[in-house]
C-alpha cells in the first residue's frame, strides 16, 4: 500500500500514516471552503488556526516534542488574540508566524539557530505548498505515472491559467464556454472552486505531513555508505526539463493562436460580431487580463530559456519560443488598440497614460527577451537593458507635461467639441491642477456658448487653481520652467480678452 511517511529515528517504529494525512488535509480544506470562499474574513481566521493545529497535531502525533507542547499551544492562543480583537494583516502574520514557529516547536528539536529556524519556516511557507503534488505522485511509486505528471504538470496548468485570463478578456469566448454549461446540477463546482480547493489542500499539506530541510549529520562509520548512495542513479523530478517546455510550447502556441485570431479578425477586421456582442464591449474588456497575460508569459521564458538550461539549444524549442514570443508581442498590440478605442469614448485619465506607457515597456521587455535569446546574452545583459529602458523612459516622461496633454486630449475629443463621446469632466480637470487651465477656460467657454447649465463653482476652483499657480511663481524656490510657460500663456489670454 502506497503511504505518506516521515522517517522516524532509528530503532523506532515507522510510522504509517497514509489513511489518516489525506483524511485531515480534506477536513481541513472542506472547513476552509465553508469558512472562506466566498465569504468575508473575520473571526473564521481564528477557527482555521485552531482547527489547523488540531490537525497538525493528530497527524503528527507520533513524533511530537511532549515537552514543548504547552509552550507552542500557548504561543498560538497568544497569536490569536490580535485576530480576535481585529482581524487586518498585522493579526494575520502573528497567527501565520505562531502556526509555523509551534509546528517547530513539536516537530523538530534539531534545528539551532535563528538562521536555521527562519530558512526552516521560509521553507515551510514558500516551497511547502508545492509538495503536495510531489508526495501524491512518489505515493504510488509508479515511474511511468511520474513521469508522465512531470512533462504535462505545468503545460496543462499554465494552459489554464491562459485560458482562464483570455475567457475573462474575450466575451465571444465566454459565451463560446457557457453554450457548454451542462446545468444547475454543477452549479456549486466551479473552476474557482476548484483552484481554492487546489490551494487550500496545497498550503494545508506542509502541516499535516512535516519535513524540515537541514543539513544531515552523517557519523563517520557511515561515511562509506553516504558515498555508495551518492554513486546510485537518481531519478530527479524535472519540471522544467526540455520535454515538459516542447509540449508547454506546443499548448500555449495553439491556445495563443485561438485569441490572436479572434483579435486579427473582429477587432483589427472589425469583423461582424454576434447580434448580442458589440465590437465596444470586444474592445474594451481585455486590455489589463491580456496584458497580464503577456507578463506571465515573458516570466515563463526567461525560465524556461535560462543560460545553460537544456532548451536553450533546441533547435526544435526556440522557433517555438520565438512564434510565441511574436503572438505575445501581438497580443500587447491589441491590448494597446483596445485602451486606444475605450479612450477615444471615455477619455483620458493618469492611469490610462501609465497603462499605455507600461503596455509599450512589456512590448519591448519581449523583443529584448528575444534578443538575449538570439544574441546569447546572460540574464544580467537582460536585466540591465530592461532597467536602461526602464530609466530612459521616466526621464522622458519627467520632461512632458502630462496633465496639460490630458486635460487638453479631453476637451478636444469631448462631445461639447467633437459632438461623440461623453461630456468633459471638469471635477476631473480641476484635480489635474494648475497646468489643465488653459483647458478648463476652454471647456468653460465651450460651456457657455453651448448655453450649457455651467456650476458657478467651478469657476470658483478655477481661480483657486490660478491663485496656486501665482503662490508658486512668488519664490524663486518654487520657481519652474514649466509653471513659467504656463504663466505666459495665461497672460496671453488675459490680454486677447482685454482687446
Amino acid at each position: 500500500m502506497a503511504e505518506f511517511s516521515t522517517p522516524a529515528p532509528q530503532g523506532s517504529v515507522r510510522e504509517n500514516t497514509f489513511p489518516i494525512k489525506p483524511a485531515i488535509a480534506v477536513a481541513l480544506a472542506a472547513l476552509a471552503d465553508w469558512l472562506f470562499y466566498g465569504q468575508r474574513t473575520g473571526m473564521s481566521a481564528v477557527i482555521f488556526a485552531i482547527a489547523l493545529t488540531g490537525g497538525a497535531l493528530l497527524a503528527n502525533f507520533t513524533r511530537l516534542n511532549k515537552a514543548k507542547v504547552l509552550l507552542a499551544g500557548l504561543l498560538v492562543l497568544a497569536a490569536l488574540i490580535p485576530a480576535i480583537e481585529e482581524f487586518n494583516a498585522v493579526s494575520l502574520f502573528f497567527i501565520v508566524l505562531a502556526l509555523g514557529v509551534g509546528l517547530s516547536l513539536t516537530t523538530d528539536s534539531n534545528l539551532t539557530g535563528v538562521a536555521e529556524q527562519a530558512a526552516a519556516l521560509c521553507d515551510l511557507y514558500l516551497v511547502g505548498p508545492f509538495r503536495l503534488l510531489r508526495d501524491a505522485i512518489s505515493a504510488f511509486n509508479l515511474p511511468a505515472l511520474t513521469a508522465g505528471f512531470t512533462v504535462w504538470f505545468i503545460p496543462v496548468v499554465l494552459s489554464g491559467i491562459f485560458a482562464i485570463l483570455f475567457v475573462s478578456a474575450n466575451p465571444l469566448l465566454e459565451k463560446w464556454i457557457s453554450l457548454l454549461n451542462p446545468g444547475s446540477a454543477t452549479s456549486y463546482v466551479s473552476l474557482g472552486r476548484v483552484l481554492f480547493w487546489a490551494a487550500a489542500l496545497s498550503l494545508v499539506w506542509p502541516f499535516i505531513h512535516v519535513r524540515w530541510r537541514r543539513k544531515p549529520e552523517v557519523p563517520a562509520d557511515l561515511a562509506v555508505a553516504a558515498i555508495e548512495e551518492q554513486e546510485k542513479p537518481v531519478h530527479d523530478v524535472d519540471f522544467l526539463g526540455a520535454a515538459t517546455i516542447l509540449r508547454s510550447l506546443i499548448l500555449f502556441n495553439l491556445l495563443f493562436a485561438v485569441q490572436t485570431a479572434l483579435d486579427v479578425f473582429f477587432l483589427w477586421g472589425n469583423a461582424t460580431l454576434p447580434a448580442d456582442i458589440s465590437h465596444a464591449a470586444y474592445a474594451h474588456r481585455g486590455a489589463y487580463p491580456l496584458i497580464l497575460t503577456a507578463l506571465l508569459a515573458s516570466g515563463f521564458v526567461l525560465v524556461a530559456m535560462r543560460p545553460g538550461g537544456p532548451a536553450e539549444q533546441s533547435k526544435v524549442i526556440r522557433p517555438l519560443v520565438y512564434l510565441w514570443v511574436a503572438q505575445n508581442v501581438l497580443l500587447v498590440a491589441s491590448s494597446i488598440l483596445r485602451l486606444d478605442l475605450y479612450v477615444q469614448i471615455y477619455l483620458l485619465t493618469w492611469w490610462r497614460v501609465a497603462a499605455f506607457i507600461w503596455m509599450l515597456l512589456v512590448a519591448f521587455g519581449l523583443l529584448l527577451i528575444v534578443a538575449r535569446i538570439r544574441l546569447n546574452r546572460s540574464n544580467d545583459w537582460l536585466i540591465r537593458a530592461n532597467l536602461i529602458t526602464l530609466t530612459s523612459t521616466l526621464y522622458i516622461c519627467s520632461l512632458i507635461n502630462f496633465p496639460a496633454i490630458i486635460a487638453n486630449y479631453n476637451v478636444d475629443h469631448s462631445r461639447e467639441v467633437s459632438g461623440k463621446g461623453v461630456t468633459v469632466d471638469i471635477n476631473y480637470l480641476i484635480q489635474l491642477g494648475p497646468q489643465a487651465l488653459p483647458a478648463i477656460d476652454k471647456a468653460i467657454a465651450l460651456r457657455s456658448l453651448d448655453r450649457i447649465f455651467f456650476d458657478p463653482i467651478f469657476v470658483s476652483r478655477r481661480n483657486s487653481l490660478v491663485e496656486q499657480h501665482r503662490n508658486d511663481l512668488a519664490s524663486w524656490r518654487t520657481w519652474g520652467f514649466r509653471s513659467w510657460r504656463l504663466q505666459r500663456t495665461l497672460d496671453a489670454q488675459k490680454s486677447s480678452t482685454v482687446s
